[in-house]
């Protein structure tokens, strides 16, 4: 028998949970190997859903599993649904974590239960004889190749609108530190506004149009994901200002959304970063044969608008 963990949850921590989390096989025999899979919104991002629904693709009764599925893009109800998977006896808890830091208790209590853990496409803060295995995507590497990209366009100045992602995620961390980097390094990069759009369009939109209101000016738009790239190219376009390809504004987006790299090949925008999200057979394998490596890294590339193709919009979008 696992060993039970005993929690006490809120009633309103409760009813978030039974919201957030979704049974994906019924029946649950024996013979099943059961896994709760914890996740951010499927409705974060393009990334997201495709995401998501490798995983749903992946985790199936006919593929031999009991899977359990629990969203929410705050650390704190994360860990509360690993909570509950433990309580529910999983053979494997599966994390794309919300936050870095924080995991150390739960994967204690997941590693004295006999439960098994696998990070997929975001690491976390904690010893890694707490997990079996993590699957993610570098995203300092990522950060580093699209501010290298950046770097080679060799303007006199720039003036750049950094819209941030979700505060304390691995993704916002490493694609902020390599420009931060590169500011705090070079006399001529410059930060007109540095915020969080916590991925969302809306809320990126409202930050590049309060720029605009301000009257500074800017040359660059430093997007942590597509959908906030989308919502500032929108504020630049009610303002009437040029974007993309020998245009006012460079814009950088990240993820590699199909209608993103349209958006390249068209030359509306200039460079979108790829953020792999197929990292369910890769778990798969892991699960079927064991661990080969602690740490795999996604293949990922960058894109710039110059020399993109068709092809690789079709190859690549997700």
């Amino acid at each position: 028998m696992k060993k039970f963990v005993t929690i006490m949850l809120s009633a309103a921590l409760m009813s978030s949970m039974a919201f957030g989390m979704t049974a994906c096989t019924a029946g649950g025999g024996s013979d099943l190997i059961k896994v709760g899979i914890i996740n951010n919104d499927p409705n974060e991002s393009g990334y997201r859903t495709a995401n998501d629904r490798d995983m749903k693709e992946t985790f199936t009764e006919a593929n031999g599993y009991e899977a359990q599925f629990a969203y929410s893009l705050k650390n704190e109800e994360q860990i509360s649904f690993a909570q509950k998977f433990i309580q529910d006896e999983v053979d494997y808890l599966l994390i794309s974590a919300a936050g870095t830091s924080g995991w150390d208790s739960v994967l204690t209590d997941a590693k004295n239960a006999g439960i098994k853990v696998i990070l997929f496409d975001r690491t976390i803060d904690a010893d890694e004889s707490l997990y079996e295995a993590s699957i993610v995507s570098d995203m300092a590497a990522e950060g580093e190749q699209a501010v290298n990209w950046l770097a080679s366009q060799n303007l006199d100045e720039y003036n750049i609108i950094h819209i941030q992602g979700v505060m304390g995620s691995s993704a916002q961390i490493g694609r902020t530190g390599a420009l931060d980097e590169m500011v705090n390094n070079n006399a001529n990069w410059n930060l007109v506004d540095q915020q969080t759009a916590e991925w969302n369009a809306e809320t990126a939109q409202q930050i590049v149009q309060a720029v605009i209101d301000s009257g500074e000016d800017f040359n660059v738009i430093y997007a942590e994901n597509d959908d906030m790239a989308k919502g500032a190219v929108q504020a630049l376009d009610k303002a009437n200002i040029s974007h993309g390809v020998g245009k006012d504004v460079i814009v950088i987006g990240f993820d590699c959304n199909k209608w993103a790299l349209e958006e390249l090949l068209a030359g509306n925008w200039n460079y979108d970063g790829q953020c792999n999200p197929f990292q369910a057979s890769y778990i798969d394998g892991i699960i079927r044969n064991g661990a080969t490596q602690k740490v795999v890294i996604m293949e990922e590339k960058g894109f710039d608008a110059t020399t993109i193709t068709q092809d690789d919009v079709n190859n690549y979008g997700i």
